[in-house]
């Protein structure tokens, strides 16, 4: 990142007035979950935007409202420390909707913390007649009328931005890693995610489906990047509702295929579900890294050492198709083993960018060739004659070249695998081989 300040922008508004639509539009991407259901946005969300040569961090808040509960009133807090923390406000009404007390009070609270506010009255597709005298009773001065779904007023609000921001570029490292933290609703992870973040960055609550949108923070660990993105949880297919979960899960699905690894939390006292294994199964599929987490470690009953020594076989052979994952028990509560997780996905990383060069793979590979010869299938013998590690693949991936390798039986492939791991590592990612005759 240039030395110079990175702007930062908050959208601000009651809930279902388009911010999360105005958001997707300045990033040019689809990262807030947008629906026609109040509420929709729950956490601070964040990502980077340009406009007229500069680049600043635009976050999406979620719907202003009274705060009726402690969950509530954490999510009103995120709302007002995303006010404090911004260069510009951006504070959006729909404009066909009356003005009302709630409107006022969000104005004034605007107003107070000193920073150029900005008023966007939304929806004007809406409108049969709009009087922009009406909307400047808030006392905001800037007042600009948009249509997020028209794409119209986008460009002057974004001029208005670009003029209240200084100059700045964000360069993100090509070294950077990605971590998603995957799991069922409740799993603990937004409560992984603050603690690795070390701050209050998503919303921790103990009822399920806190988290909707994809969440990310970056943090660094031994001077490297991680960015850590904090997911929706992934329900059976026949417990997810129609509109915004369901873009929520495909969007945590999405999150499995950005991410170099992946944690899988579960929650220490409903272990061995089959979602899971499932979950588990989707990210070896998509050949990234996995780190198997038993989360709320602090409340286990009677949890020792002893406990786990019983806990660790019982899940690993749930798990046996995954024998590479590490499993780790934490708390972050606690705090206990957080920072293990750092130095797991580092050391994970370092296996997955591995490099075997051509001779080591033929002289191994002729080595378990005569040490066990491969089985096939229909009588009919394949033959392994030599291989190569693909150069250009961020996974560990293989091809091996020979005759009749259709008829290799799985059983070999899996000795294949696991002699491989013996020789060269690999733990904690999966590997992928590739067979091709060669006529």
């Amino acid at each position: 990142m240039s030395k110079t300040k990175v702007g930062i922008v908050a959208i601000v508004g009651r809930a279902n007035v388009g911010k999360s639509s105005f958001f997707n539009a300045a990033i040019k991407k689809r990262e807030a979950v947008t629906a026609n259901e109040p509420g929709t946005t729950r956490d601070s969300i964040m990502a980077k935007a340009s406009y007229g040569g500069k680049d600043f961090w635009l976050v999406d808040t979620a719907g202003v409202k009274e705060a009726e509960d402690e969950f509530e009133f954490t999510i009103q807090e995120q709302i007002a420390q995303a006010a404090d923390s911004a260069d510009v406000i951006l504070m959006m009404i729909d404009a066909g909707a009356a003005i009302n007390d709630e409107d006022r009070r969000l104005a004034k609270q605007m107003l107070r913390t000193k920073k150029p506010v900005a008023l966007i009255a939304n929806k004007i597709d809406r409108v049969k007649k709009i009087e922009p005298e009406q909307y400047k009773k808030l006392g905001i001065k800037e007042v600009f009328l948009t249509s997020v779904s028209q794409s119209r007023g986008l460009s002057e609000v974004l001029d208005h931005v670009a003029k209240s921001i200084p100059k700045a570029s964000i360069k993100v490292s090509k070294d950077r890693l990605r971590l998603a933290i995957l799991g069922r609703p409740n799993a603990g992870k937004s409560a992984l995610f603050n603690a690795m973040a070390k701050k209050q960055q998503a919303i921790v609550a103990d009822r399920a489906g806190t988290t909707r949108d994809v969440n990310r923070v970056v943090v660094k660990y031994e001077n490297r990047e991680i960015e850590l993105l904090d997911t929706a949880g992934i329900r059976r297919s026949g417990k997810i509702k129609q509109g915004v979960e369901q873009f929520s899960v495909i969007r945590s699905l999405s999150a499995i295929e950005e991410a170099d690894v992946c944690l899988l939390l579960m929650d220490v006292n409903e272990l061995n579900v089959q979602l899971d294994q499932k979950i588990a199964g989707m990210v070896k599929e998509a050949g990234r890294g996995l780190v198997l987490v038993v989360s709320k470690w602090d409340i286990a009953e009677g949890k020792d050492a002893f406990t786990r020594d019983v806990l660790a076989p019982r899940i690993a052979h749930d798990f046996a198709f995954v024998p590479w994952a590490p499993l780790i028990f934490t708390s972050s509560i606690s705090g206990h083993n957080v920072t293990k997780i750092f130095e797991l996905l580092l050391d994970i990383d370092q296996k997955r960018q591995t490099k075997i060069r051509t001779t080591e793979l033929n002289r191994w590979l002729q080595a378990i060739s005569a040490k066990h010869p491969p089985a096939g299938l229909k009588n009919r013998t394949p033959k392994l004659h030599y291989m190569v590690q693909e150069e250009d693949n961020p996974d560990p991936t293989f091809k091996i070249y020979g005759s009749d390798t259709k008829f290799l039986h799985w059983s070999y492939k899996r000795f294949m695998e696991k002699e491989l791991r013996v020789q060269f590592g690999f733990e904690g990612t999966p590997v992928k081989f590739w067979f091709f005759d060669r006529k």
